[in-house]
């Protein structure tokens, strides 16, 4: 693969699609081809996942709610992020593997070996390049999508304490593997933000190629 997979992650009114955006419009000033995508989706399979994932009246299973999200992404990666690596693009998606361990795993509480080994079928434990954690204080962040006016999903209606354990899940993950997953400070002004990602982006380019 020659391409960079870039993926974003975050609890609620962390500005992840912000500054998805914000970022593709810098690579693609700097000559590099650009796929903006998100997870559960990306594909067509993948959104009707999504819907049912996030929007399903009728309660998931906790394991129904993994397996499916996995099913996703299977498909997302075939279908998407893998041709993509390997036309030479770069991929920023919104969410990814490390999403379940956070939502399904620290949120609903299903073990990690359990995730590890679905992982291990439905995407050959593919990683991103870099993992990008907007963190900030769960508090701040509902009180961002209030403010927002963002429509609510299953996630995020959940209570305050499933959100917290969504962000120790997250930040367990990241001292784990700590070159991987850094973290951003998403308290900060949306440039500021921007200017910590562009810190870490560019030592993923290659001077040569510019």
């Amino acid at each position: 693969m020659t391409g960079k997979f870039i993926s974003f992650e975050g609890g609620d009114g962390a500005g992840k699609s912000t500054q998805l955006f914000l970022l593709s419009e810098d690579l693609e000033a700097r000559g590099r081809r650009v796929v903006l995508t998100r997870e559960p989706g990306g594909t067509r399979l993948s959104e009707q996942i999504r819907s049912w994932v996030l929007h399903e009246s009728d309660a998931l299973c906790k394991p129904a709610e993994l397996l499916l999200i996995f099913a996703a992404r299977a498909q997302h990666i075939s279908e998407v992020i893998k041709p993509a690596l390997l036309r030479g693009d770069w991929v920023l998606c919104d969410r990814f593997t490390d999403a379940s361990y956070a939502y399904q795993g620290g949120g609903r509480g299903l073990p990690a070996e359990l995730i590890q080994q679905v992982e291990a079928v439905s995407t050959e434990c593919m990683q991103p390049d870099l993992t990008l954690l907007l963190d900030l204080p769960v508090i701040e962040g509902i009180e961002r999508s209030v403010n927002r006016g963002q429509g609510g999903d299953r996630f995020e209606e959940q209570d305050i304490e499933f959100k917290r354990r969504v962000r120790q899940a997250y930040l367990n993950r990241q001292s784990n593997e700590p070159d991987r997953i850094r973290i951003i400070n998403a308290t900060r002004s949306i440039e500021s933000v921007h200017t910590q990602i562009l810190d870490l982006i560019s030592k993923l380019i290659d001077p040569k190629d510019d």
